[in-house]
């Protein structure tokens, strides 16, 4: 039976845990005292690295890999903390920077002096207004504390901390796009090499790591990389907070052992389908396949979803019942990305609204069987075509949804279903005006 393991999310419902001081009752900051007065900065890295952690935000790279990267040699580098979290779905970072702020940050002074940075960037989401302010005030408290500054703790280490507003757009969860806009520049996506590791934020090394990424990390150091080895499996070691949504009984923030079974997951943590029957999920956030109920008997990991045709991404995880129609799921996914993408890449620029009016047409009863040739050769113009994942984002749900769901489009074609939504198209192909549909 599927039950949670709370690691990033252990005391969150304490009242008062956000401040310094209910924070330091529950043990907080001893982890950064253990690694000043105990270890390296090598050999953090090692036990990090040992602890097979993998980034949370959804790219799931193993973040003492990443740190390992940084050149050796002195000199200004900086971290940049990605609380964008934009990806549709997806809250579980909201919940630890409002609930838990202190862990993350102790996390990411932590990191700081794995690799040496001299400067900290917390870049969070421009909507996150509440959040920000609750951040800014645990920054404060950390300054006066002697967490942040000029040789913390008595130690040798000093790192300055900056919170960043968001720029407000889906792109700036890009990491090249986010050091765009934090230098004050429209957020676009940079070719790669050169990696943030070699030239980064004002051209110089920068690691970027997500929230729950560096809010693990505390853990990791008080209990071992042998104990984080000890949870989840072999090649998804640790655990995963879940952002659930959708047609479940208990939606929410959960955090779980990787490799626990979806369907138990759903039954016993979530309370099972609200409504009816499963009829699919989407596991990582809507940038990632959907999953037919036939296919969702599989480990909650990596490499399980993986090899059951999606993918972990950030676990944004919503869930659909029998009575869902596809269609318009995916016109809504469509019509986000349409919106969302920034324009750079013809491929992705172009596409996204090809796909979403296409889609829209259908809806209105107006398509043809030609129409579902022609999505699936969109989202294959797209895939791993433009400068940053977002083009793959917008691909991969509509080939999925034509994969496991073509009945559905099939039924709007042939006449079986009719529902029109205000669609008002607006002069020439990509740009054009969309309001959101009457359903």
């Amino acid at each position: 039976m599927a039950e949670e393991t709370k690691i990033v999310m252990l005391d969150m419902d304490v009242e008062g845990i956000s401040s310094l001081s209910v924070y330091e009752k529950h043990g907080g900051y001893a982890a950064l005292k253990k690694v000043l007065g105990e270890m390296t900065p090598d050999e953090v890295t090692a036990e990090v690295k040992k602890s097979g952690l993998r980034g949370k935000g959804g790219a799931g790279f193993p973040a003492g890999v990443k740190w390992g990267f940084i050149p050796k040699d002195k000199g200004e580098k900086y971290l940049c903390v990605n609380a964008d979290e934009s990806e549709p779905g997806t809250f579980k970072d909201q919940a630890i920077l409002e609930k838990m702020p202190h862990r993350m940050l102790e996390g990411a002074i932590i990191a700081g002096y794995a690799f040496g940075a001299t400067h900290i960037f917390i870049y969070i989401r421009g909507e996150f207004w509440k959040e920000i302010n609750i951040v800014q005030r645990v920054v404060d408290e950390a300054y006066e504390a002697g967490y942040l500054g000029k040789g913390i703790l008595g130690s040798d280490y000093s790192v300055e901390c900056t919170v960043h507003p968001g720029a407000g757009a889906y792109i700036c969860g890009e990491e090249t796009s986010l050091l765009e806009s934090l230098e004050g520049r429209r957020a676009e996506p940079k070719m790669k090499p050169p990696f943030p590791a070699i030239e980064g934020l004002y051209d110089k090394p920068t690691i970027i790591n997500n929230v729950e990424t560096l809010a693990t990390v505390p853990a990791i150091i008080e209990r071992g990389a042998d104990w984080h080895l000890s949870l989840g499996t072999e090649k998804s070691p640790g655990i995963k907070m879940f952002s659930v949504s959708g047609h479940v009984n208990k939606p929410g923030v959960y955090e779980i052992e990787l490799g626990v079974n979806q369907l138990d997951f759903i039954e016993t943590i979530c309370g099972g389908v609200k409504g009816g029957r499963l009829k699919a999920t989407i596991p990582g956030g809507s940038s990632v396949p959907v999953m037919p109920a036939a296919n969702c008997d599989c480990p909650l990991s990596f490499e399980g979803l993986q090899d059951a045709g999606s993918m972990l991404g950030s676990a944004g995880f919503m869930v659909f019942n029998e009575h869902t129609d596809m269609v318009k799921v995916i016109e809504v996914i469509s019509r986000f990305y349409a919106h969302e993408s920034c324009g750079k890449c013809t491929v992705c620029r172009e596409g996204t609204h090809w796909i979403n009016m296409i889609i829209n047409r259908i809806l209105r009863g107006e398509g043809a069987m030609d129409d579902l040739v022609t999505l699936q050769d969109a989202a294959d113009g797209m895939e791993m075509k433009s400068f940053c994942p977002l083009g793959d984002a917008a691909a991969w749900p509509v080939q999925s949804f034509l994969k496991h769901f073509r009945h559905e489009f099939i039924d709007y074609i042939e006449g079986r279903k009719k529902l029109v939504p205000k669609y008002e198209p607006v002069g020439a192909i990509g740009h054009h005006k969309l309001v959101k549909p009457a359903y």
